[in-house]
Order: C-alpha cells, then sequence, then structure tokens
C-alpha cells in the first residue's frame, strides 16, 4: 500500500500554511540574518563563512552594509524545517529532501540558493551479522537524522525498492529511528544501545569506523545514486529571496569563496573548522580523511537532486514531478549546470 512520507509528519501542514500566510511571508529587508545548519564536515563552509563573515563581506560589496549573520546549529533537517516555517531562521543548511517536500508543499514558496557538498553518506553497522541491506531483520535499528524525510532516509527507500522491488521502497521504514549523527556516534559507541547502525555523514563516518569496535561499511550513497548526491544546500523562502536579493547573491557569492579556500588550502580550511566547532579530531586526521573518494565535492551545482526528485514522485511524496532543478532553485542560480 502506497504511504505518502509526508503525511506521517505531524503537524507540518499547519506549518506549511505559516509560510504562505504567517512571519516567513511578511519577510522583509533585514540587518540579521538567521541561518541553521546541522553538525559535520558536510557543513565545512558554512563555517568558513561564519568565521570570515564571508556573507557580511559579499553583502557590503553588493552595497548592503552592516549586515550580521546568526549561525544556529540544530540537530537535523527537520528541526531545521520547522524553524523556518516559524520564521525562526531565515535560511537553511540542510539536505534535498527537505528542499523538494517544502517546495513541493509551498507550490514553490520555498527554493534553493546554492549547493555546498555531495560528500557521500555510508551505512555503518556494527552488526557483523549485518554485510548488506538483506541482512536487516526487523528489530534491527537504523539511526538517521530525521524518519521518512531525511536525505538518508530516502536514499534507503530508493535502496529498498532497488533490493526488492518498486513496491517495497517502505520496506525499512520502520527500522528509522530519528538521532542526530553526534547523538548517533554516542549510540553506536555504547555496546549496550539498541542502535547498532547509522547512516552517518562525515566526520562521524570516519569517527565509528576509527572508534566504534566491529564497525564496517554497509553501503555508501553513491553506490544507490549512481553518483554524488547534494546533502548540504542554502535555501529559503522566495518571499525572503524577494525582499532581500542582494544578501542572497552574498550567500552564493560566500559559499564560492568558501569552496575556493577548502580547495586552494585545506589546511586553513580545517583549522577554521575546528575553531568553530570544537570538533577534537587532529587536523592530520581530518586531511586524511578529506583525500578518501568523493570527499572533496564541494560544488555550487546540485547534484543527482532530480533522481531524488523521481523516487519522491513516484513514491506519491512529491505531488509535482519538477522538470529540471530549476524548478526548485532560485533564478539566481539557473546558469548553474546542475542536474
Amino acid at each position: 500500500m502506497k504511504t505518502t512520507v509526508w503525511g506521517a509528519c505531524a503537524g507540518v501542514m499547519a506549518m506549511l500554511a505559516a509560510v504562505l500566510s504567517g512571519p516567513v511571508a511578511q519577510a522583509q529587508q533585514k540587518s540579521e540574518i538567521a541561518i541553521s545548519r546541522q553538525p559535520g564536515i558536510f557543513y565545512m563552509p558554512s563555517h568558513i563563512m561564519e568565521k570570515n563573515r564571508l556573507i557580511e563581506k559579499h553583502a557590503a560589496s553588493l552595497g548592503v552594509s552592516g549586515i550580521t549573520t546568526k549561525w544556529i546549529n540544530l540537530s537535523g533537517g527537520g528541526a531545521q524545517t520547522d524553524a523556518l516555517l516559524a520564521g525562526g531562521v531565515d535560511i537553511l543548511n540542510t539536505g534535498t529532501g527537505n528542499l523538494l517536500l517544502l517546495w513541493d508543499r509551498t507550490r514553490g514558496g520555498v527554493k534553493g540558493i546554492v549547493a555546498t557538498s555531495a560528500q557521500p553518506m555510508t551505512l555503518i553497522s556494527r552488526d557483523a551479522n549485518i554485510k548488506s541491506l538483506r541482512d536487516i531483520g526487523p528489530n534491527d535499528k537504523i539511526a538517521v537524522p530525521t524518519v521518512k524525510v531525511s536525505t538518508q532516509a530516502i536514499v534507503l527507500q530508493i535502496a529498498a525498492g532497488e533490493i526488492w522491488g518498486a513496491d517495497q521502497w517502505a520496506k525499512l521504514d520502520a527500522n528509522t529511528v530519528q538521532l542526530g549523527h553526534p547523538d548517533a556516534y554516542v549510540a553506536m559507541t555504547n555496546a549496550q544501545h539498541e542502535v547498532r547502525n547509522h547512516f552517518a555523514i562525515p566526520p562521524f563516518t570516519f569517527l565509528e569506523l576509527k572508534n566504534v569496535a566491529g564497525a564496517h561499511v554497509v553501503l555508501s550513497s553513491p553506490d544507490v545514486m549512481g553518483g554524488p548526491l547534494s546533502q548540504a544546500q542554502f535555501f529559503t523562502t522566495t518571499k525572503f529571496a524577494d525582499a532581500n536579493p542582494k544578501i542572497v547573491q552574498a550567500v552564493r557569492d560566500a559559499t564560492r569563496e568558501a569552496h575556493d579556500l577548502i580547495r586552494s588550502d585545506t589546511k586553513q580550511a580545517v583549522e577554521i573548522y575546528k575553531e568553530v566547532t570544537g570538533d577534537k579530531t587532529s587536523v592530520e586526521d581530518l586531511l586524511a580523511w578529506l583525500r578518501e573518494p568523493g570527499m572533496m565535492e564541494w560544488n555550487l551545482q546540485p547534484q543527482g537532486t532530480m533522481k531524488f526528485a523521481a523516487h519522491l514522485f513516484k513514491t506519491g511524496t512529491l505531488k509535482t514531478m519538477p522538470k529540471a532543478f530549476t524548478d526548485y532553485y532560485l533564478p539566481m542560480s539557473h546558469d548553474l549546470k546542475g542536474n
């Protein structure tokens, strides 16, 4: 039986109405911009933007001076979505699933600005009996940042459909439990905890493989998607973008500068990440991890998002199938060669 993913999220429809009629819809030129993000190396561009005040710098170059940014760390995309819909933040830096769902349910009232990273997500297990998804039993819990709608949860659905048949895409939904990546890492290190599987992002992927007894890779997102998938991107309401076009442009310009720094001076970028986040991982370990395959996928253009959208439309989660990524990205990013 077809189950609508979005319909499982209590209270979401009421908050979606707030996008169209509440405080977000009344957006106007602002001097303090609230931006949310999640933990992890995925979000390193945002840490560089915060430390070097890049949004403020680029806004000033566009003639908007006196802008300040307030960076808010939240545990998952669901918490970020709630904050956007409640008017508590202006811009999110989170996953593809949340962007597509909000774009669809607001009829284009939420759109992307730019992508920030497309590093691999990796399903890690510390259960020696779990070598592939086929080994997941009914009592095996899989930690994801938000059940049913996070990028990890939806990649699991795509993988399930490929293994067990298109009509079995929701087969593993009941196995997922909602834990932010730091909490999931703690659970994985506790031999007594029921969570023995975590669909992780860097650096938690590498921390678990290094520090959790028996931890091993079950699958990686490029295996499922056939290539990189943008997990983190900036997006906002079109109301905010229309009222603050230069700030939105400044976010794009700041992201590009942060990407350039990561590529040209990765050590400095890592040191900024450590300073802003308080991550105790050594610079040497972080640099080694960034040399692993797929770990330097820092790009403005969205990657793999149309395949993601096609799955959501096929399963009834999206009511409208986008024709191209430009449908759910702001016009300022239509020059990018995304997919």
